[in-house]
């Protein structure tokens, strides 16, 4: 199921800024003129269709566990029962069929270094597959939400930086926050419950890890292919590791950019810097991507984009779940 017009105004208005208050539904209901009871019944029949994953946290780079982007070249009569098993593991949370020898392509998230590594052995293990690990070195622009009024889709928000790392003790609260608000007129009153703190301080620490950049954002999270953006591209540069940055963060400013990020190479994968567009037609994407790239002055250096052709698994990381804690008083 797509979404309708009359979706946008609730999911692009509230992909950040999401109210962090008491009763945040009814900012909503308000906004839209429509009783919180009523906005709160849409947003479940949206996550019911699969077009809202969820509203909740997306946390920045460095902000707590273990994560990076992998890539396999699977055979292709063996295609879809790999997929199947890497997307059975927990910790993997984007899973893409792409176009490219490496044709599967991953996102996978632990607590810690270690336990990543582990999931990633037993896929080795399992499949009898190499898996190319392609940890992040720096971010450019990472999930700062989309324009879903355009053609191709437009993130929105400032160039992100790395982030300090929740303290352990607030471990539980970013377990919950990456899963999402349950959809009730009090929301943080149940986190608060949960957890066994005031909603109050609730509310305080999530203002807290924004203002800190814990957070890229707190809001609704889209799932693109349920709003129609289904030519979705990474185009991938080699770019002297010199001038990396200085293009990244160009890179990062072009219309149309959603993710920018600088990874390391690979004896298999020379390219360390990366970029998505999510839009609607596959022309009008490739002639974007040409663009930012003529702009970030990069256009001459080698480079592939990958479609993707299937979507195996999307949904949101769970570095924190591990290390959520009971409530206690």
């Amino acid at each position: 199921m797509c979404a309708h017009t009359s979706d946008l105004p609730l999911l692009n208005t509230w992909q950040r800024d999401f109210p962090l208050c008491l009763a945040p539904f009814d900012v909503l209901g308000h906004a839209l003129g429509r009783p919180a009871n009523a906005v709160i019944a849409h947003c479940r029949r949206l996550q019911d269709a699969g077009v809202l994953g969820r509203i909740g946290a997306v946390f920045a780079p460095g902000a707590g566990g273990a994560g990076l982007l992998a890539a396999m070249a699977v055979p292709h009569a063996r295609l879809e029962a790999v997929a199947a098993l890497v997307s059975s593991h927990p910790g993997v949370n984007h899973n893409y069929e792409r176009e490219n020898p490496l044709n599967l392509w991953f996102v996978a998230t632990a607590t810690d270094p270690a336990a990543l590594e582990q999931v990633l052995c037993r896929i080795e293990q399992d499949t009898g597959l190499r898996v190319l690990r392609l940890p992040m070195v720096r971010p450019y622009r990472i999930d700062l939400g989309f324009d879903l009024c355009a053609t191709t889709v437009a993130a929105g928000g400032a160039t992100q930086a790395a982030s300090t790392p929740v303290p352990a003790h607030e471990a539980g609260l970013a377990a919950l926050a990456e899963q999402g608000l349950p959809l009730v007129e009090r929301p943080y009153d149940a986190w608060a419950e949960h957890l066994g703190w005031s909603p109050a301080t609730v509310l305080e620490t999530l203002h807290r890890w924004l203002a800190q950049g814990i957070l890229s954002r707190f809001g609704m999270v889209v799932r693109h292919h349920e709003v129609g953006y289904t030519a979705n591209a990474m185009t991938v540069f080699d770019v002297a590791d010199q001038q990396v940055d200085a293009c990244g963060a160009l890179l990062a400013r072009q219309p149309g950019i959603t993710l920018a990020y600088r990874r390391e190479r690979s004896e298999y994968w020379p390219y360390n810097l990366y970029c998505m567009v999510h839009g609607q037609d596959r022309t009008e994407v490739l002639a974007l991507i040409e663009q930012a790239s003529q702009q970030a002055g990069i256009a001459h250096l080698r480079r592939e984009t990958l479609f993707s052709l299937r979507r195996f698994t999307q949904r949101g990381p769970r570095r924190f779940a591990a290390l959520q804690e009971a409530p206690h008083a």
